[in-house]
């Protein structure tokens, strides 16, 4: 999963990006990571499938605290940028809808486990 979003990250900053608004190019994104993750995901379900929904679930929650904990502490270690711009992330009032995400990886499992 982790190479797949860098692959969407790439993507964007590579192509699409430099020809829309910054933030029209992160909606266009989480679209692209939402269907990307989401496949991801479901060929992992498929492979190895949860034993109950309250694993699926767990698995979800994991993976959402994963990216959240990745992201925040990779991009201000790594990239150099404040907590305070790593929260503006999150502010859907903004148009920023990277949280669509979180919670596409949190509830995604819990919802394959029942499709299966």
């Amino acid at each position: 999963m982790l190479m797949v979003s860098v692959a969407n990250g790439a993507v964007r900053n590579f192509t699409y990006g430099k020809h829309m608004s910054e933030l029209a190019a992160h909606q266009l994104s989480t679209v692209t990571s939402v269907l990307l993750l989401g496949s991801v995901m479901w060929i992992c379900f498929r492979l190895y499938p949860p034993s109950s929904t309250q694993q699926a679930i767990v698995i979800g929650l994991v993976w959402a605290a994963l990216t959240v904990g990745f992201e925040f502490l990779f991009f201000h270690v790594v990239g150099g940028h404040t907590w305070t711009e790593l929260l503006a992330t999150y502010n859907v009032l903004q148009g920023r809808v990277w949280v669509v995400v979180v919670f596409w990886l949190a509830s995604a499992p819990s919802l394959f486990f029942r499709l299966r």
